[in-house]
């Protein structure tokens, strides 16, 4: 009996490495007190990583290694959609982990970063009402809540995947012959 591996199993090394670059870049960031509230570009170049760059390399690492080593040099459009979507919901549900435990180790880093979204929205809008940012705020510490940032991050990850893999699959598409 011969035994295959499917096309998301075979991505789980490639979410791993992409989950674990993300945490990396959480904790360096914490570590050296850079963030993107105060030093926008350091902002950009995360979200130009983790939203392009790494989501694009990785899925098509991913589907080449199963095109190329798993499956004999063949792959359909969904198989391509496999790999991207599971790479991505994965390294967003290790991410969102890390971030849960993170947010219980260190109370103060969501706290603090609050503070400075606070104090930048004021700056950048000074005629604000307190009833405006009031409300403005509470939407902030919602969405940095772990129990609604961990979802929203696996559904946007995942959406995230699903078009790198559009693209990637219009790449590496190679169906294997009716015959």
């Amino acid at each position: 009996m011969e035994q295959t591996t499917s096309p998301s199993k075979s991505g789980t090394n490639y979410a791993i490495v992409f989950g674990i670059i993300m945490i990396l870049e959480l904790v360096l960031m914490y570590a050296l007190n850079m963030n993107a509230q105060t030093n926008p570009t350091i902002g950009v170049i995360i979200n130009v990583l983790n939203y392009l760059v790494l989501p694009f390399t990785f899925i098509y690492l991913a589907a080449n290694h199963f095109k190329n080593k798993v499956n004999g040099g063949y792959i359909s459009f969904g198989q391509t959609l496999k790999v991207g979507l599971s790479i991505c919901a994965l390294a967003a549900v290790i991410y969102g982990v890390f971030y849960f435990i993170f947010d219980f180790i260190f109370p103060e880093f969501k706290t603090d970063m609050i503070s400075q979204i606070e104090a930048i929205t004021v700056k950048q809008n000074p005629n604000i009402t307190a009833e405006q940012l009031k409300m403005s705020m509470k939407f902030v510490k919602t969405f940095m809540e772990p129990y609604v940032a961990i979802p929203f991050s696996i559904v946007m990850y995942s959406v995230i995947g699903l078009i790198h893999s559009l693209i990637v699959g219009a790449i590496v598409k190679k169906d294997k012959p009716a015959f």
